[in-house]
């Protein structure tokens, strides 16, 4: 096995430094073959090895009385009582979205899929966090749609319902879009099964989908930046099957319940090379494999591209030796196949033959634990001295209320997403119990009395103003949005989207980020159980918003008791909880109404959070609170609206009710304020006092500011009107905003 120098060029095209070809010389004490250098190059992609971010993420909390596991496998999970744990992961893949939206989409599903069935959990939902340029682009609406129809397309056919999610629109957007993908399933707390490899002559086994040239360097090419030749790498991205996926999903489910297997893992990222270094390298043992007995579905296939090819729907496992017939059984009744292709060693070495001769040889620890690991320059952005600058005095004279409101129920990022999840089928297998827009999607736990809230969130805009108080509100919303449902945030899955990590101002966002995400979820006690980094998120030089999404689980304890949105009945008390500050920074209103990011993001007190969650979640399980609805983009105006729509029943608000105690708020920023730690709930008129009461011991603000009622959305001081809008025109406006930007034709009914 001899090489000769690996060229500059060579280096560059599998995305190596030169000082990191230096490490691999000393780690190997020779010259790499080309496939070893293949192999190299996809696990230290900044995808695979986090090198710029694992110094950041150990400072993140991981530990907590439910967590059964946390960051290191392929998914987490948190104990949920019944002896039952909730397992989930929220993962990206936004540049193949950009270069095949459909598939790229459709293969982030497929892979996140995988990552939680292959723990012995049983999916049962999905969400997605998405976001695009403008929709004036017809490039952006091309990518959307495609984004859409592809989570739809591999969702619907695998029988997973996708039961809510996020998407936000921005410029930077446009050559990248962001297309994350959360999923959550059920096991027993004392099943789950780990990514290991161990015991010397245990055979390993390839399942699934023959491979295929798709995918080959997709890690690489998700670890640097766009440019106007990213088209040319269509081919790295990979083709799914979800027809596949759903009888590996039912085979592997099957083989679990045996007791045949020793460990399991997803060939996602990275392929076959990631699955057999990471399943060695946690088990402290060496896997042998030859690549001529890999199922190929393609002739002439080279050992390099069969080790980095992404091809969907493969699993590798480790059986226990003398259960071979058993697991190769169960993955001919699923008319899948079942192969031993290598065997468990105890060298601590991934080893690749090719009808018997060796083409790599490398230590697991080379590829996993002692893979690059930077600490990369720091320093604070110039822009943020600019934006600070904001005063709102500059914006002029303010536009009526009643026509900002309209111009904001018509913005995409307020607007109803309806046309997109009506393709997504968030009925199946019937455990949905609160439906895509109408809050936190609920599931129950069939089997028990209880249910899951989930929610997946990020305000970009109050990251770029602020990554460390930005990364906390993010926090705050995905947890505020379940406890909103009912649900007691239980545990928290991060999706990291960065831009360039090597630019000392996109690192400092990045480290900043991450520590306020730490110090919110320690104060709210939420851990993160594990997630994703998704780095070089940038185009032509031009990085996202730094968007650090979080992925939110919550417990109910009676699945009857979830809270939705929408008001209930005329008569109903409106009551705002948490306090109203004049806070435009970031804000829906400013971006809509003047096209600008600038300010500061509003203030957060933990504490006060905090107090608000538990409320919301002690209302809820008595049935005090009748509607909840988190308090976010486009501020007091549109949560009141958003509160009506789907009821055919307006509201009357007092606004005077709504301000701080010395009136100083004006109109516009009491409507359209996006203040931290509030929400809008409904109570019948008899149990204020006791909601009042209630939130008076949580050391939570509250004043009832208005009633359910009549057909219009109206927003007055003293009786007299500041804005009021018909509430069938609102609803009109809301309903097909997305629909007229995108051009396509309205959702069905």
């Amino acid at each position: 096995m001899t090489s000769g120098p690996i060229s500059d060029s060579v280096l560059e095209r599998h995305g190596l430094k030169r000082d990191e070809y230096a490490r691999i010389l000393e780690m190997l004490g020779r010259e790499p073959t080309l496939t070893e250098l293949g192999i190299f190059s996809v696990m230290w992609s900044e995808h695979c090895s986090y090198k710029s971010s694992r110094v950041h993420l150990k400072t993140l909390p991981t530990t907590g009385p439910r967590v059964l596991q946390g960051p290191g496998e392929n998914a987490g999970a948190v104990d949920i009582g019944d002896g039952l744990a909730a397992v989930f992961k929220i993962e990206s893949h936004n540049h193949p979205s950009f270069i095949e939206p459909y598939q790229g989409a459709a293969t982030g599903v497929g892979g996140i899929i995988r990552d939680i069935f292959t723990m012995g959990a049983r999916p049962i939902a999905l969400l997605n966090s998405l976001r695009f340029g403008s929709l004036d682009l017809p490039l952006v609406r091309r990518t959307m749609t495609g984004v859409v129809a592809g989570i739809a397309g591999y969702g619907n056919s695998i029988g997973i319902p996708t039961i809510g999610g996020e998407i936000g629109f921005d410029e930077s957007y446009t050559g990248n879009p962001l297309v994350n993908v959360f999923c959550l399933g059920i096991s027993r707390a004392d099943e789950i099964i780990k990514g290991t490899a161990s015991g010397a002559g245990n055979p390993v086994y390839y399942v699934g989908a023959k491979t295929g040239r798709d995918g080959i360097h997709g890690a690489t090419m998700a670890s640097a930046e766009f440019d106007d030749k990213s088209a040319e790498k269509r081919p790295a991205v990979q083709v799914g099957d979800p027809f596949m996926e759903k009888l590996l999903l039912e085979a592997c489910l099957e083989v679990m319940k045996t007791d045949t297997l020793v460990g399991i893992q997803d060939m996602g990222a990275a392929g076959l090379t990631c699955s057999t270094c990471e399943m060695g390298s946690r088990g402290g043992a060496g896997v042998e494999i030859d690549v001529s007995l890999v199922p190929q579905r393609e002739t002439g296939m080279t050992p390099y591209e069969i080790m980095l090819s992404e091809s969907q729907e493969r699993m590798l496992l480790v059986v226990k030796r003398g259960r071979e017939a058993e697991v190769e059984r169960i993955f001919e009744k699923w008319d899948l196949h079942a192969v031993c292709i290598g065997t468990v060693t105890t060298d601590g070495r991934m080893r690749v033959k090719d009808r018997g001769t060796v083409i790599a040889e490398i230590p697991n620890t080379a590829l996993t634990d002692e893979a690059p690991l930077y600490r990369r320059p720091m320093q604070e952005p110039a822009y943020l001295a600019e934006v600070r600058r904001f005063d709102p005095a500059e914006l002029g004279a303010p536009a009526a209320p009643a026509a900002v409101l309209r111009r904001l129920l018509a913005s995409p990022g307020v607007a109803s997403k309806r046309w997109v999840y009506r393709q997504y089928d968030h009925m199946v297998r019937t455990n949905t119990l609160v439906t895509p827009g109408m809050g936190a999607g609920v599931v129950r736990i069939k089997g028990t009395t209880r249910a899951l809230a989930l929610s997946a969130d990020c305000n970009a805009r109050f990251v770029y103003l602020d990554p460390y108080v930005g990364a906390q509100l993010a926090v705050a919303e995905a947890a505020r949005n379940v406890a909103c449902a009912g649900g007691e945030p239980i545990g928290a899955t991060n999706c990291l989207n960065f831009g360039n990590p090597e630019k000392p101002e996109v690192m400092w966002q990045f480290a900043k980020a991450v520590e306020g995400m730490g110090a919110a979820c320690r104060a709210l006690g939420i851990p993160i159980t594990g997630g994703n980094v998704s780095l070089y998120n940038e185009t032509d030089g031009r990085a996202v918003l730094p968007t650090p999404v979080l992925g939110m689980v919550g417990l109910l304890e009676d699945a009857d008791r979830a809270v939705r949105r929408t008001f209930r009945e005329a008569g109903d008390v409106i009551v705002l909880l948490g306090e109203s500050k004049a806070e435009i920074g970031g804000s829906e209103y400013l971006k809509v109404m003047h096209d600008r990011i600038a300010g500061s993001p509003p203030a957060l007190d933990l504490a006060r959070e905090a107090g608000l969650q538990r409320l919301l979640v002690a209302g809820a399980k008595t049935g005090l609170i009748r509607s909840a609805h988190d308090c976010a983009e486009g501020g007091l105006a549109v949560t009141v609206a958003e509160s009506c729509f789907d009821t055919g029943i307006g509201a009357v608000v007092d606004l005077e009710a709504v301000g701080a105690p010395d009136q100083a708020l004006t109109s516009v920023m009491t409507l359209f304020s996006e203040s931290a730690s509030r929400a809008i709930v409904s109570v019948v008129p008899a149990r204020v006092p006791e909601l009042l009461e209630l939130a008076r011991e949580h050391g939570v603000p509250a004043r009832r500011i208005g009633l359910v009622g009549g057909s219009t959305l109206r927003f007055g001081i003293d009786g007299v009107p500041v804005a009021e809008v018909a509430l069938a025109e609102a609803q009109e406006i809301w309903e097909t905003a997305l629909e007229r930007a995108l051009e396509v034709e309205p959702a069905l009914a």
